[in-house]
Protein backbone atom coordinates (compact mmCIF):
# COMPACT_ATOMS: atom_id res chain seq x y z
CA UNK A 1 0.00 0.00 0.00
CA UNK A 2 1.42 3.40 -1.00
CA UNK A 3 1.77 6.27 1.46
CA UNK A 4 -1.13 8.06 -0.32
CA UNK A 5 -3.32 4.96 -0.06
CA UNK A 6 -2.50 4.60 3.64
CA UNK A 7 -3.30 8.30 4.10
CA UNK A 8 -6.62 7.97 2.27
CA UNK A 9 -7.52 4.89 4.31
CA UNK A 10 -6.65 6.67 7.54
CA UNK A 11 -8.74 9.69 6.53
CA UNK A 12 -11.68 7.45 5.63
CA UNK A 13 -11.41 5.58 8.95
CA UNK A 14 -11.21 8.86 10.87
CA UNK A 15 -14.31 10.20 9.14
CA UNK A 16 -16.09 6.89 9.78
CA UNK A 17 -15.29 7.01 13.50
CA UNK A 18 -16.28 10.68 13.71
CA UNK A 19 -19.55 9.99 11.89
CA UNK A 20 -20.25 6.99 14.13
CA UNK A 21 -19.66 9.07 17.25
CA UNK A 22 -21.98 11.87 16.16
CA UNK A 23 -25.74 11.85 16.75
CA UNK A 24 -27.91 10.28 14.06
CA UNK A 25 -30.08 13.33 13.38
CA UNK A 26 -33.16 11.41 14.49
CA UNK A 27 -35.33 11.95 17.55
CA UNK A 28 -34.64 9.69 20.51
CA UNK A 29 -36.99 8.34 23.16
CA UNK A 30 -36.53 7.90 26.91
CA UNK A 31 -37.38 4.35 27.96
CA UNK A 32 -38.42 4.57 31.61
CA UNK A 33 -39.78 1.49 33.37
CA UNK A 34 -41.52 2.77 36.52
CA UNK A 35 -44.67 0.78 35.88
CA UNK A 36 -46.06 -2.60 36.93
CA UNK A 37 -48.08 -3.08 33.75
CA UNK A 38 -45.58 -2.35 30.97
CA UNK A 39 -44.85 -4.52 27.92
CA UNK A 40 -41.79 -6.76 27.90
CA UNK A 41 -38.38 -5.46 26.94
CA UNK A 42 -38.63 -7.32 23.63
CA UNK A 43 -41.98 -5.74 22.77
CA UNK A 44 -40.62 -2.34 23.78
CA UNK A 45 -37.62 -2.59 21.47
CA UNK A 46 -39.93 -3.61 18.63
CA UNK A 47 -42.10 -0.56 19.38
CA UNK A 48 -39.04 1.71 19.23
CA UNK A 49 -38.05 0.21 15.88
CA UNK A 50 -41.58 0.54 14.51
CA UNK A 51 -41.63 4.17 15.62
CA UNK A 52 -38.27 4.67 13.83
CA UNK A 53 -36.65 6.11 16.93
CA UNK A 54 -33.09 7.12 16.19
CA UNK A 55 -31.88 6.48 19.72
CA UNK A 56 -33.05 5.33 23.12
CA UNK A 57 -32.04 6.56 26.55
CA UNK A 58 -32.11 4.14 29.47
CA UNK A 59 -32.05 5.04 33.16
CA UNK A 60 -29.64 2.20 33.92
CA UNK A 61 -27.74 -0.39 31.89
CA UNK A 62 -30.31 -3.17 31.89
CA UNK A 63 -28.65 -6.34 30.50
CA UNK A 64 -31.77 -7.74 28.82
CA UNK A 65 -32.51 -4.48 27.02
CA UNK A 66 -28.90 -4.03 25.91
CA UNK A 67 -28.81 -7.57 24.53
CA UNK A 68 -32.05 -7.02 22.64
CA UNK A 69 -30.69 -3.80 21.12
CA UNK A 70 -27.71 -5.64 19.63
CA UNK A 71 -27.75 -5.60 15.86
CA UNK A 72 -30.30 -2.80 15.62
CA UNK A 73 -29.54 0.65 14.24
CA UNK A 74 -30.79 2.32 17.43
CA UNK A 75 -28.14 4.34 19.25
CA UNK A 76 -28.15 3.78 22.98
CA UNK A 77 -27.57 5.97 26.02
CA UNK A 78 -26.98 4.16 29.31
CA UNK A 79 -26.80 5.58 32.83
CA UNK A 80 -24.66 5.21 35.95
CA UNK A 81 -27.19 5.28 38.83
CA UNK A 82 -26.78 8.11 41.35
CA UNK A 83 -25.98 5.70 44.16
CA UNK A 84 -22.88 4.43 42.32
CA UNK A 85 -21.34 7.85 41.67
CA UNK A 86 -19.29 8.24 44.87
CA UNK A 87 -17.80 4.75 44.66
CA UNK A 88 -16.79 5.20 41.02
CA UNK A 89 -15.42 8.70 41.68
CA UNK A 90 -13.09 7.42 44.40
CA UNK A 91 -11.98 4.14 42.84
CA UNK A 92 -10.69 3.61 39.32
CA UNK A 93 -11.08 -0.14 39.71
CA UNK A 94 -14.80 0.37 40.31
CA UNK A 95 -15.04 2.54 37.21
CA UNK A 96 -13.21 -0.10 35.16
CA UNK A 97 -15.54 -2.81 36.47
CA UNK A 98 -18.63 -0.72 35.63
CA UNK A 99 -17.42 -0.20 32.07
CA UNK A 100 -16.50 -3.87 31.76
CA UNK A 101 -19.92 -5.05 32.95
CA UNK A 102 -22.11 -2.47 31.25
CA UNK A 103 -20.23 -1.49 28.09
CA UNK A 104 -17.70 -4.13 27.04
CA UNK A 105 -20.25 -6.90 27.50
CA UNK A 106 -22.40 -5.41 24.72
CA UNK A 107 -20.21 -3.08 22.64
CA UNK A 108 -19.96 -2.77 19.66
CA UNK A 109 -22.91 -5.04 18.70
CA UNK A 110 -25.13 -2.75 20.75
CA UNK A 111 -24.57 0.81 19.59
CA UNK A 112 -23.84 2.40 22.97
CA UNK A 113 -23.00 6.00 22.20
CA UNK A 114 -23.44 7.81 25.51
CA UNK A 115 -22.79 7.09 29.17
CA UNK A 116 -24.68 9.45 31.44
CA UNK A 117 -23.29 9.65 34.95
CA UNK A 118 -26.21 10.16 37.34
CA UNK A 119 -29.56 11.78 36.72
CA UNK A 120 -30.29 15.41 37.72
CA UNK A 121 -27.65 15.10 40.44
CA UNK A 122 -27.48 18.85 41.10
CA UNK A 123 -31.19 18.97 41.95
CA UNK A 124 -30.57 17.00 45.16
CA UNK A 125 -29.88 19.50 47.94
CA UNK A 126 -29.73 17.27 51.03
CA UNK A 127 -26.37 16.81 52.76
CA UNK A 128 -25.95 13.48 50.99
CA UNK A 129 -27.00 15.05 47.71
CA UNK A 130 -24.44 17.83 48.05
CA UNK A 131 -21.77 15.24 48.83
CA UNK A 132 -22.65 13.63 45.50
CA UNK A 133 -22.19 16.99 43.72
CA UNK A 134 -18.47 17.01 44.46
CA UNK A 135 -18.02 13.47 43.14
CA UNK A 136 -19.93 13.96 39.88
CA UNK A 137 -17.11 15.20 37.66
CA UNK A 138 -14.47 12.88 39.18
CA UNK A 139 -16.78 9.93 38.40
CA UNK A 140 -17.17 11.15 34.82
CA UNK A 141 -13.39 11.43 34.47
CA UNK A 142 -12.85 7.88 35.71
CA UNK A 143 -15.45 6.48 33.30
CA UNK A 144 -13.70 8.30 30.46
CA UNK A 145 -10.33 6.93 31.57
CA UNK A 146 -11.79 3.42 31.47
CA UNK A 147 -13.10 3.93 27.95
CA UNK A 148 -9.76 5.27 26.73
CA UNK A 149 -7.96 2.30 28.25
CA UNK A 150 -10.19 0.09 26.07
CA UNK A 151 -9.51 2.34 23.05
CA UNK A 152 -13.21 3.23 22.78
CA UNK A 153 -13.50 6.69 21.26
CA UNK A 154 -17.08 6.82 20.01
CA UNK A 155 -18.87 6.94 23.40
CA UNK A 156 -19.54 10.34 24.95
CA UNK A 157 -19.65 10.82 28.72
CA UNK A 158 -22.03 13.39 30.20
CA UNK A 159 -24.65 13.98 32.87
CA UNK A 160 -28.27 15.15 32.47
CA UNK A 161 -29.18 18.23 34.50
CA UNK A 162 -32.50 19.92 35.19
CA UNK A 163 -33.27 23.58 34.52
CA UNK A 164 -32.99 24.26 38.25
CA UNK A 165 -29.20 24.43 37.85
CA UNK A 166 -29.88 27.97 36.64
CA UNK A 167 -30.32 30.93 38.97
CA UNK A 168 -32.01 33.00 36.24
CA UNK A 169 -33.49 31.97 32.89
CA UNK A 170 -35.45 34.96 31.58
CA UNK A 171 -34.72 36.81 29.47
CA UNK A 172 -32.30 34.20 28.06
CA UNK A 173 -29.35 36.62 28.04
CA UNK A 174 -29.52 36.79 31.86
CA UNK A 175 -29.03 33.01 32.13
CA UNK A 176 -26.73 32.28 35.08
CA UNK A 177 -25.92 29.13 37.02
CA UNK A 178 -26.81 28.91 40.71
CA UNK A 179 -24.07 30.39 42.90
CA UNK A 180 -23.87 27.26 45.07
CA UNK A 181 -22.71 25.17 42.10
CA UNK A 182 -21.27 27.68 39.63
CA UNK A 183 -17.61 27.61 40.67
CA UNK A 184 -17.44 24.34 42.57
CA UNK A 185 -19.24 22.07 40.10
CA UNK A 186 -20.16 23.78 36.86
CA UNK A 187 -16.70 25.04 35.96
CA UNK A 188 -15.06 21.59 36.35
CA UNK A 189 -18.01 19.99 34.53
CA UNK A 190 -17.79 22.40 31.62
CA UNK A 191 -14.03 21.91 31.41
CA UNK A 192 -14.58 18.17 31.16
CA UNK A 193 -17.30 18.47 28.51
CA UNK A 194 -15.21 20.92 26.52
CA UNK A 195 -12.03 18.83 26.61
CA UNK A 196 -13.86 15.61 25.66
CA UNK A 197 -16.09 17.27 23.05
CA UNK A 198 -19.15 15.97 24.86
CA UNK A 199 -22.59 17.55 25.19
CA UNK A 200 -24.28 19.55 27.93
CA UNK A 201 -27.31 17.34 28.53
CA UNK A 202 -30.34 19.27 29.79
CA UNK A 203 -33.86 18.19 30.78
CA UNK A 204 -36.02 21.00 29.45
CA UNK A 205 -39.81 21.11 29.73
CA UNK A 206 -41.65 24.22 28.49
CA UNK A 207 -44.78 22.71 30.06
CA UNK A 208 -43.63 23.60 33.58
CA UNK A 209 -43.00 27.35 33.22
CA UNK A 210 -46.10 27.66 31.04
CA UNK A 211 -48.41 25.76 33.42
CA UNK A 212 -47.09 27.78 36.36
CA UNK A 213 -48.12 31.01 34.61
CA UNK A 214 -50.64 30.25 31.83
CA UNK A 215 -52.12 33.73 32.03
CA UNK A 216 -48.91 35.55 31.08
CA UNK A 217 -47.19 32.92 28.91
CA UNK A 218 -48.94 32.24 25.62
CA UNK A 219 -49.78 28.55 25.16
CA UNK A 220 -49.08 28.62 21.43
CA UNK A 221 -45.65 30.11 22.21
CA UNK A 222 -44.96 27.00 24.31
CA UNK A 223 -46.31 24.69 21.59
CA UNK A 224 -44.18 26.11 18.71
CA UNK A 225 -47.19 27.54 16.88
CA UNK A 226 -47.30 31.20 17.80
CA UNK A 227 -46.81 34.27 15.65
CA UNK A 228 -45.45 36.08 18.70
CA UNK A 229 -41.87 37.32 18.47
CA UNK A 230 -40.02 38.19 21.66
CA UNK A 231 -36.85 40.26 21.45
CA UNK A 232 -34.36 39.70 24.26
CA UNK A 233 -33.45 43.22 25.47
CA UNK A 234 -29.95 42.11 26.44
CA UNK A 235 -28.90 40.27 23.29
CA UNK A 236 -31.31 41.55 20.66
CA UNK A 237 -32.06 37.96 19.67
CA UNK A 238 -35.61 37.23 18.53
CA UNK A 239 -37.50 34.22 19.93
CA UNK A 240 -40.61 32.52 18.55
CA UNK A 241 -40.98 29.70 21.09
CA UNK A 242 -40.39 28.94 24.76
CA UNK A 243 -38.03 25.99 24.23
CA UNK A 244 -35.48 28.16 22.42
CA UNK A 245 -35.61 30.67 25.25
CA UNK A 246 -34.92 27.96 27.83
CA UNK A 247 -32.09 26.39 25.81
CA UNK A 248 -30.40 29.72 25.17
CA UNK A 249 -30.51 30.61 28.86
CA UNK A 250 -28.19 27.60 29.31
CA UNK A 251 -26.00 28.80 26.44
CA UNK A 252 -25.63 32.25 28.01
CA UNK A 253 -24.90 30.72 31.43
CA UNK A 254 -22.09 28.63 29.95
CA UNK A 255 -20.74 31.60 28.03
CA UNK A 256 -20.51 33.67 31.22
CA UNK A 257 -18.20 31.02 32.65
CA UNK A 258 -16.00 31.23 29.56
CA UNK A 259 -17.34 28.24 27.62
CA UNK A 260 -18.66 29.36 24.24
CA UNK A 261 -18.90 26.23 22.13
CA UNK A 262 -20.12 23.26 24.21
CA UNK A 263 -22.96 21.62 22.30
CA UNK A 264 -26.41 21.12 23.83
CA UNK A 265 -28.36 17.88 23.89
CA UNK A 266 -31.95 17.66 25.15
CA UNK A 267 -31.92 14.66 27.49
CA UNK A 268 -35.64 14.96 28.25
CA UNK A 269 -38.52 16.99 26.91
CA UNK A 270 -42.20 16.43 26.27
CA UNK A 271 -45.72 17.35 27.34
CA UNK A 272 -48.20 15.41 29.53
CA UNK A 273 -51.31 14.00 27.85
CA UNK A 274 -53.37 13.86 31.06
CA UNK A 275 -53.18 14.64 34.76
CA UNK A 276 -55.11 15.62 37.85
CA UNK A 277 -57.93 18.16 37.96
CA UNK A 278 -55.53 21.02 38.63
CA UNK A 279 -52.91 20.04 36.05
CA UNK A 280 -53.53 22.85 33.57
CA UNK A 281 -52.99 22.09 29.90
CA UNK A 282 -52.27 18.39 30.34
CA UNK A 283 -54.11 16.96 27.34
CA UNK A 284 -53.67 14.70 24.34
CA UNK A 285 -54.12 17.68 22.02
CA UNK A 286 -51.33 19.70 23.63
CA UNK A 287 -49.00 16.72 24.04
CA UNK A 288 -49.36 15.70 20.40
CA UNK A 289 -48.99 19.28 19.21
CA UNK A 290 -45.84 19.89 21.25
CA UNK A 291 -44.09 16.66 20.36
CA UNK A 292 -45.01 16.77 16.67
CA UNK A 293 -43.75 20.32 16.36
CA UNK A 294 -40.64 19.42 18.37
CA UNK A 295 -39.85 16.64 15.89
CA UNK A 296 -40.35 19.00 12.95
CA UNK A 297 -38.00 21.53 14.51
CA UNK A 298 -35.30 19.08 15.59
CA UNK A 299 -35.22 17.08 12.34
CA UNK A 300 -35.19 20.13 10.07
CA UNK A 301 -32.64 20.17 7.26
CA UNK A 302 -30.55 22.21 7.38
CA UNK A 303 -30.60 22.22 11.20
CA UNK A 304 -32.42 25.15 12.76
CA UNK A 305 -30.66 25.44 16.12
CA UNK A 306 -31.60 28.32 18.43
CA UNK A 307 -31.22 32.09 18.08
CA UNK A 308 -27.94 31.98 20.04
CA UNK A 309 -26.75 28.86 18.20
CA UNK A 310 -28.33 29.03 14.72
CA UNK A 311 -27.81 26.14 12.31
CA UNK A 312 -26.62 23.62 14.92
CA UNK A 313 -28.21 20.20 15.29
CA UNK A 314 -29.45 19.51 18.84
CA UNK A 315 -29.90 15.82 19.71
CA UNK A 316 -33.18 15.35 21.57
CA UNK A 317 -34.97 12.62 23.52
CA UNK A 318 -38.73 12.73 24.06
CA UNK A 319 -39.96 11.70 27.47
CA UNK A 320 -41.18 9.04 27.44
CA UNK A 321 -41.95 5.75 25.71
CA UNK A 322 -44.78 4.76 28.10
CA UNK A 323 -47.14 6.18 30.66
CA UNK A 324 -45.58 4.91 33.90
CA UNK A 325 -48.16 4.20 36.60
CA UNK A 326 -45.69 3.93 39.49
CA UNK A 327 -44.26 7.43 39.21
CA UNK A 328 -45.23 9.47 42.24
CA UNK A 329 -46.33 13.09 42.50
CA UNK A 330 -48.98 14.97 40.48
CA UNK A 331 -51.08 13.08 37.98
CA UNK A 332 -49.04 14.45 35.08
CA UNK A 333 -46.07 12.38 36.26
CA UNK A 334 -47.85 9.25 35.06
CA UNK A 335 -48.88 10.60 31.65
CA UNK A 336 -45.83 11.60 29.59
CA UNK A 337 -45.84 8.53 27.37
CA UNK A 338 -46.10 8.21 23.62
CA UNK A 339 -47.67 4.80 24.27
CA UNK A 340 -50.23 3.41 26.68
CA UNK A 341 -49.08 0.65 29.00
CA UNK A 342 -50.63 -1.88 26.58
CA UNK A 343 -48.31 -0.67 23.83
CA UNK A 344 -50.90 1.22 21.76
CA UNK A 345 -50.33 4.83 20.70
CA UNK A 346 -51.82 7.62 22.80
CA UNK A 347 -51.67 9.80 19.69
CA UNK A 348 -50.08 9.52 16.27
CA UNK A 349 -46.54 10.82 15.83
CA UNK A 350 -43.84 10.38 13.20
CA UNK A 351 -40.41 10.59 14.83
CA UNK A 352 -38.71 11.05 11.44
CA UNK A 353 -40.42 14.40 10.90
CA UNK A 354 -41.52 13.46 7.37
CA UNK A 355 -45.26 13.28 7.99
CA UNK A 356 -47.19 16.45 7.25
CA UNK A 357 -49.47 17.75 9.98
CA UNK A 358 -52.44 17.48 7.60
CA UNK A 359 -51.92 13.70 7.42
CA UNK A 360 -52.71 13.11 11.09
CA UNK A 361 -56.16 12.18 12.33
CA UNK A 362 -58.03 14.92 14.26
CA UNK A 363 -57.14 15.21 17.95
CA UNK A 364 -59.64 15.40 20.81
CA UNK A 365 -60.37 18.94 21.92
CA UNK A 366 -58.72 20.16 25.11
CA UNK A 367 -60.76 21.76 27.89
CA UNK A 368 -58.20 22.55 30.58
CA UNK A 369 -55.94 25.19 29.07
CA UNK A 370 -56.81 27.59 31.88
CA UNK A 371 -56.56 26.91 35.63
CA UNK A 372 -59.54 25.01 37.04
CA UNK A 373 -60.34 27.33 39.96
CA UNK A 374 -62.89 25.04 41.64
CA UNK A 375 -63.20 22.39 44.34
CA UNK A 376 -61.70 18.93 44.14
CA UNK A 377 -61.87 15.83 46.32
CA UNK A 378 -59.51 12.86 46.67
CA UNK A 379 -61.27 9.48 46.67
CA UNK A 380 -60.47 5.79 46.33
CA UNK A 381 -59.73 4.77 42.75
CA UNK A 382 -62.05 2.21 41.14
CA UNK A 383 -61.17 -1.48 41.11
CA UNK A 384 -58.27 -1.26 43.57
CA UNK A 385 -57.04 -4.02 45.86
CA UNK A 386 -58.99 -3.75 49.12
CA UNK A 387 -56.10 -5.01 51.23
CA UNK A 388 -53.83 -2.31 49.83
CA UNK A 389 -56.64 0.21 50.29
CA UNK A 390 -56.92 -0.72 53.98
CA UNK A 391 -53.19 -0.08 54.37
CA UNK A 392 -53.49 3.35 52.75
CA UNK A 393 -56.50 4.14 54.94
CA UNK A 394 -54.48 3.26 58.04
CA UNK A 395 -51.63 5.49 56.86
CA UNK A 396 -53.89 8.48 56.19
CA UNK A 397 -55.60 8.16 59.57
CA UNK A 398 -52.29 7.76 61.43
CA UNK A 399 -51.05 11.20 60.46
CA UNK A 400 -53.00 12.96 63.23
CA UNK A 401 -54.45 16.45 63.03
CA UNK A 402 -57.97 14.98 63.33
CA UNK A 403 -57.78 13.52 59.82
CA UNK A 404 -60.16 10.63 60.51
CA UNK A 405 -62.06 11.84 63.57
CA UNK A 406 -65.34 11.85 61.62
CA UNK A 407 -64.88 8.12 60.88
CA UNK A 408 -64.98 6.95 64.51
CA UNK A 409 -68.07 4.98 65.65
CA UNK A 410 -71.05 7.23 66.21
CA UNK A 411 -69.61 10.12 64.21
CA UNK A 412 -71.23 11.57 61.09
CA UNK A 413 -69.07 9.70 58.52
CA UNK A 414 -68.77 6.30 60.20
CA UNK A 415 -71.53 4.77 58.08
CA UNK A 416 -71.69 3.13 55.62
CA UNK A 417 -69.13 0.75 57.10
CA UNK A 418 -67.10 0.28 53.91
CA UNK A 419 -63.37 0.31 53.24
CA UNK A 420 -63.94 2.30 50.04
CA UNK A 421 -66.13 4.88 51.83
CA UNK A 422 -63.75 5.28 54.77
CA UNK A 423 -60.70 5.43 52.52
CA UNK A 424 -62.30 8.08 50.31
CA UNK A 425 -63.08 10.28 53.31
CA UNK A 426 -59.63 9.71 54.79
CA UNK A 427 -57.90 10.53 51.49
CA UNK A 428 -59.90 13.75 51.05
CA UNK A 429 -59.30 14.78 54.65
CA UNK A 430 -55.58 13.97 54.51
CA UNK A 431 -55.13 15.84 51.23
CA UNK A 432 -57.00 18.90 52.49
CA UNK A 433 -54.96 19.04 55.69
CA UNK A 434 -51.50 18.30 54.32
CA UNK A 435 -51.54 19.50 50.68
CA UNK A 436 -49.79 22.73 51.71
CA UNK A 437 -46.94 20.55 53.00
CA UNK A 438 -46.55 18.72 49.70
CA UNK A 439 -49.07 15.88 50.10
CA UNK A 440 -50.64 14.63 46.87
CA UNK A 441 -53.76 12.69 45.95
CA UNK A 442 -51.94 9.55 44.90
CA UNK A 443 -51.49 6.96 47.69
CA UNK A 444 -49.48 4.61 45.47
CA UNK A 445 -52.12 4.74 42.74
CA UNK A 446 -55.02 3.96 45.06
CA UNK A 447 -56.56 7.46 44.91
CA UNK A 448 -57.88 9.79 42.22
CA UNK A 449 -59.14 13.36 42.15
CA UNK A 450 -62.75 14.17 41.40
CA UNK A 451 -64.78 17.33 40.94
CA UNK A 452 -67.97 15.51 42.03
CA UNK A 453 -68.66 16.04 45.74
CA UNK A 454 -68.78 12.56 47.34
CA UNK A 455 -70.44 13.88 50.53
CA UNK A 456 -73.67 12.33 51.76
CA UNK A 457 -76.16 13.79 54.19
CA UNK A 458 -74.45 15.00 57.35
CA UNK A 459 -71.06 13.65 56.24
CA UNK A 460 -69.22 16.44 54.46
CA UNK A 461 -65.96 15.48 52.76
CA UNK A 462 -63.16 18.05 53.10
CA UNK A 463 -62.26 19.57 49.72
CA UNK A 464 -59.37 21.42 48.15
CA UNK A 465 -59.78 24.52 46.01
CA UNK A 466 -57.51 24.36 43.01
Amino acid sequence: MTRKMRGDALLFFSLLVLSDAMPSGKIGVNYGRLGNNLPSAGQSIESLRAMKAGSVKLYDANPEILRLLAGTDIRVSIMVPNYEIINIATNQTSANKWVEDNVLAYHPETMIRTILVGNEVLSYCSDEGKRMWNHLVPAMRRIKISLRAQEISNIKVGTPLAMDVLQTTFPPSTGTFRPDISTAVMVPLLKFLNSTKSFFFIDVYPYFPWSADPININLDFALFQSNIKYTDPGSGLVYTNLLDQMLDSVVFAMTKLGFHSIRLSIAETGWPSAGDVGDTGASIYNAATYNRNLVTKMTGRPPIGTPARPGLFIPAFIFSLYDENQKTGPGTERHWGLLHANGTSIYQIDLTGKRASSEYEPLPATHNDMPYGGKSWCVAAPDVNLTELEGALTFACSQGNGTCEALTPGKECYEPLSVIWHASFAFSSYWAKFRSQGASCYFNGLAVQTTSDPSRGLCQFPSVTI
